[in-house]
């Protein structure tokens, strides 16, 4: 068996070609050559080397990044014609790496970042289809596999095909439920937009599902991708016939989302908290036509199956404000009967106070900014509104207010995250983290 030393010498013998065109045509001088060849050699000798780690291969690749970006540069600036190994070096690093620690996912991650910034498909499929393989019950692989293939390439046959799948390795994961049915839900706004833009938009019903195909695979409706050009981002043209049949679809209706829902909620045995959660998935996107029909699907199903727990009065209270715009006459009236449903919530379930005021100061921030030009009494009510149930989400030093204004910014949602901020300063004012996060506002 080849020793360290053996294996370091044959890979750097491998570049000796490559560093000697390099030097002959001028790109790196002499000396340059000599320390990226001692570089090489030393980081060979660490990886080849007993107990080596993938940090050890994370620096050699970087040193290799940094080489061939200045080779790149080299090349430019001179305008010689040079066609040396380039990024495959890289690649190859990082196979190897991937090759001998495959229990890291860090490293596949990175493996996987890397080639798709350098928009080499054909690898990701073999990177995806290896990392799969060797990782079935990691639902963040499957989750990132059919994100690529969705926002990459547009194609949501293969990223429904890698959510089923992983679904089948990863059946107790609410993550990835929740990612397919999300993934569904974006589908459906992408077909949505695109009909929208080309003018094609008409009234369209929904048709009745029919269960079909393996009976390890979540039943969806008839009329799916398969069933027209999925690629959504191409600039080939547009299938209008294709667009104009899927008026009558269930893909627009928001079936296949709703599909998804009811096969999780088999698998989770009607958990109120899953439920839940998919309702506020779901609301991120208000803006789908199918959207109303599918919350009031969810909320009719904790209606039935949980009408005691909280959940279900959050749904509620939610389904009662969602898509409310405060310049609408009948906003005033919502709003009261909303707030009445979270008030009779916090008196029935007086163990989780704290949960229904945060989702309470959620919904009243993204009202306050949408009345900021309405009727000043609507704003008064919200204003008054908004700090009652910031006291009673946080009767201590302040803490949960500035961990909720953090979460806010984070999830993109900066203007909430700043007016909360700004009306909490009276009462805990003393907090040290909302100093430091008021002080960072006109920053």
């Amino acid at each position: 068996m080849a020793g360290p030393s053996d294996k370091a010498r044959f890979y750097l013998e491998q570049s000796a070609t490559e560093l000697n065109e390099l030097e002959r045509k001028n790109i790196f001088t002499r000396d340059e050559i000599s320390s990226i060849a001692k570089k090489r050699s030393d980081f060979e000798h660490i990886i080849n080397a007993r107990g080596s780690h993938p940090a050890d291969y994370l620096r050699y690749i970087e040193f290799e990044k940094n080489v061939d970006a200045l080779r790149r540069k080299r090349i430019k600036r001179l305008g010689v014609r040079y066609k040396g190994a380039g990024q495959r070096t890289i690649y190859f690093l990082y196979n190897r790496a991937t090759r001998k620690f495959s229990g890291d996912l860090t490293l596949w991650m990175q493996y996987i970042d890397f080639a798709r910034k350098d928009k080499a498909y054909k690898k990701l499929n073999d990177i995806f289809t290896a990392v799969a393989r060797l990782h079935p019950t990691k639902p963040e692989i499957w989750v990132h596999a059919a994100h690529y293939f969705m926002d990459t390439q547009a194609d949501i046959t293969n990223a429904r095909s890698y959510m089923q799948r992983g679904l089948r390795f990863c059946k107790n994961s609410e993550y990835l439920w929740l990612e397919y049915a999300k993934l569904e839900t974006i589908y459906v706004g992408k077909i949505a937009g695109r009909r929208k833009i080309l003018g094609l938009d008409v009234d369209h019903s929904e048709r009745p599902t029919e269960d079909q195909g393996d009976v390890d695979m979540i039943a969806l409706p008839q009329v799916t991708a398969e069933d027209i050009n999925p690629s959504l981002k191409q600039d080939d043209g547009v299938d209008e016939v294709a667009l104009h049949n899927l008026a009558s679809a269930p893909v627009l209706t928001g079936a296949i989302p709703l599909a998804v829902f009811d096969s999780a909620m088999k698998q989770f045995q009607s958990k109120a908290r899953v439920a839940e959660k998919f309702f506020a998935m779901f609301a991120e996107f208000e803006q789908l036509a199918c959207i109303p029909h599918i919350l009031q699907h969810v909320l009719e199903y904790l209606q039935q199956t949980s009408p005691q727990s909280v959940e279900a009065a959050i749904c509620e209270f939610r389904m009662q404000l969602c898509g409310r715009n405060p310049a609408d006459p009948e906003f005033p009236p919502a709003l009261a009967d909303g707030l009445a449903l979270i008030s009779t919530a916090t008196q029935q379930h007086p163990g989780h106070v704290a949960q229904l005021s945060e989702i309470a100061v959620r919904e009243l921030l993204s009202l306050q900014r949408l009345s900021a030009e309405t009727d000043a009494a609507v704003q008064t009510v919200l204003s008054k509104t908004l700090r009652k149930y910031t006291r009673a989400l946080d009767e201590g030093s302040g803490d949960k207010v500035a961990d909720l204004a953090r979460s806010l910014r984070q999830e993109g949602r900066r203007r909430d995250s700043e007016a909360l901020i700004r009306s909490s300063m009276k009462r805990f004012g003393a907090n040290e983290e909302l100093q430091r996060l008021y002080s960072a506002l006109d920053s």
